[in-house]
């Protein structure tokens, strides 16, 4: 704890602060719940996409299987040309979100090609659609746990640090001055005594 003067002045600054310090943390502390919640959601959301990946996958691999035809199916027929991403604002943390993909699909000979390769692209988009999204939802989380982090530091600055120092100096600076003030009346009393005898 930093050292104090002993004074009205700071006395009247370490109200000052005190008084800050209290405004200040529940705004804190509502911000830090507000980030705890958003993090709930967006994990959910990620658990929900990934579910929805290993979901796309099995369907995938199992509806293929089934047609069972000599073509070699490759991820390489599409390509993905555009990503679009926007911005939101979670308890004051920039975040990106997830918008959409544009996806360019190579030629392919329409009489050779099974005709399940035109489902099977759309069902690759949207893997791949899942995939973009599960990645930008991580970053959230991952932007989201440095706030919260950096939020629950200054809630436990304040909570154990500030206002017990505070609250400490000022009750310091109190009964030194009240101290004070008890030695000056008594001074004085005895300057009076003293000054009566005298007469």
């Amino acid at each position: 704890m930093p050292k104090v003067k002993l004074t009205k002045n700071e006395l009247k600054k370490q109200k000052d602060d005190l008084k800050m310090y209290k405004r200040y943390l529940p705004t804190l502390q509502l911000k830090k719940q507000q980030l705890q919640m958003e993090i709930k959601k967006v994990e959910d959301r990620v658990k929900y996409v990934k579910l929805e990946i290993e979901n796309l996958h099995s369907q995938f691999e199992e509806w293929v299987a089934v047609f069972g035809e000599n073509f070699d199916f490759s991820a390489d027929l599409i390509t993905l040309k555009e990503l679009k991403t926007s911005t939101g604002n979670i308890a004051g943390v920039i975040i990106p979100v997830f918008e959409s993909a544009r996806f360019e699909t190579k030629e392919y000979d329409l009489f050779v090609t099974p005709l399940w390769v035109d489902l099977a692209i759309e069902k690759l988009k949207d893997v791949i659609n899942l995939e973009l999204e599960y990645r930008i939802l991580e970053q959230q989380v991952k932007l989201l746990r440095q706030e919260l982090k950096t939020t629950t530091q200054r809630v436990n600055l304040f909570e154990k640090i500030k206002i017990p120092e505070t609250q400490t100096s000022i009750k310091k600076i109190s009964i030194y001055l009240g101290d004070q003030q008890t030695a000056a009346v008594v001074r004085g009393k005895i300057s009076k005594n003293n000054l009566t005898r005298v007469s």
